[in-house]
This record gives structure tokens, sequence and C-alpha cells, in this order.
């Protein structure tokens, strides 16, 4: 671990708790990044950012003997977060929440400002344990920090959709599919928003676009929903 990132992850888990701003449960992540504390009925390593507990030394030198491990094994620190970061997309494809979880927490430990850090443990935090304020949340950070995927726009959008604040998801989602044309699914939740802010022209115009992709079977279903809902020719 270079000594500017184990200053980070040492600085973190210090036993005597997180660095506090603004209030008691305002703690910071990594220089710049602070977050609101969050913590949920599961253990810690399945909770984002390990439930904010403070670590004892010995779970400290674990943590440091782990990246150093996974580091040398993949033969760089972006390899490193790169491999832990497809092992937590797959877990949540395959619902092990928990497991994504820990992947993205070693994620965290490997490179704290990473985008996809925050980006995982936000889909995490929105599906298994319904926080879609937190979820919000890890999204704004996502989006400022370095190497964002294609796919966070729609993830981001989906949630602001979800939690019926089409004004807010419009934007986002229409950047989506910017930056992720081939995925019906943003074009689909780009086609709600547009109807549910009065445009069902629009609505139907990425209903088409989404029709010649291939959305996911949940995806399809909203199609047709809104295909009827905006009255599409």
């Amino acid at each position: 671990m270079n000594g500017r990132l184990k200053t980070l992850a040492l600085g973190f888990f210090a036993a005597a708790g997180f660095a506090h701003f603004a209030s008691a449960e305002t703690v910071q992540l990594a220089p710049g990044i602070q977050v609101t504390k969050h913590s949920y009925s599961a253990p810690a390593n399945e909770q984002p950012f390990f439930g904010f507990e403070a670590k004892t030394a010995e779970q400290r030198e674990a943590d440091d003997k782990f990246v150093k491990a996974l580091v040398e094994a993949t033969g760089s620190r972006e390899k490193a977060l790169d491999e832990v970061s497809k092992r937590g997309w797959r877990a949540l494809a395959g619902g092990r929440y928990g497991e994504a979880a820990q992947r993205f927490n070693q994620a965290f430990l490997v490179d704290p400002e990473q985008s996809v850090v925050y980006h995982g443990l936000a889909v995490v935090a929105q599906i298994r344990f319904k926080d879609t304020a937190f979820a919000e949340e890890l999204y704004r950070i996502a989006r400022k920090q370095p190497n964002p995927l294609k796919m966070l726009n729609a993830d981001y959008g989906r949630v602001l959709l979800v939690d019926k604040r089409p004004k807010e998801a419009q934007p986002v989602l229409e950047q989506a599919v910017k930056d992720a044309p081939d995925f019906g699914d943003a074009w689909i939740n780009l086609a709600w928003a547009r109807q549910q802010n009065g445009d069902n022209n629009a609505a139907c115009a990425a209903a088409d676009e989404a029709m010649k992709l291939r959305p996911s079977a949940n995806a399809k279903v909203d199609l047709a929903k809104l295909k009827t809902t905006a009255q599409c020719k």
C-alpha cells in the first residue's frame, strides 16, 4: 500500500473512531468526501463502509495485509480494485447482497476515492436496506469521483424515479442514455420520466429506442405499461 492511501485507510479506521464534521452524524471517508452515518441490522462487513464501526488494531492490520496481498496477486492497485469490484457486481446480479457489500467494502480499502466504491455501495443501500436517501447521497458522491462507470447515471436516475422525483430524474436519465446508448432499461426509465413530466411524445420516442434494444424482463413489463399510459401508437 502506498504511503498516502495507507495513511487514509489507517486514519479512517482509527480506534478512536471517524473524523467528524458538521454534526455527529457526518463522517469523513477520504479527503473531500464526507457522508451521513448510516448503520443497519446486519454484520458490519455487510453494511456500507463496515457500518462505520471503529476497528481494533488487529482488524486494521488485517485490512492492511489484505490490500497488500491483493495488490501483489493482481499486479497493481488498479487491477486489485477492478477484481474486487467485478466480484461485487456479480454478487449483486446474483442477489447475494451481503457478499456484494463485502466486496465493495474491500474496494474501499483498496482505493477510497474511486467512484465505483460509492456506486456499488449505493446499490447495496438501495436494494438490501431500502435506504433511498443514503443511496442517493452515495450516487451524488460517485458522480464526482474518478472513473465513474457508464451505468452510473442510469442507476442514479432510476433511484430518483422510484423516489417519485421525475423532474430531477429526467436530466440524469437524459445523460444516462448518452453514456450508455445501448442500455434499454435506461431508455425505458427515461420514457417514464418524460411521461410523468407531461411529455408523452418524447416518452414514446424513448420507448421506441428501448424496443430496438434488449431491456430486462422487468423493464419489458414497464415498457408495455408505459406505452399504454403515454398512449403511444
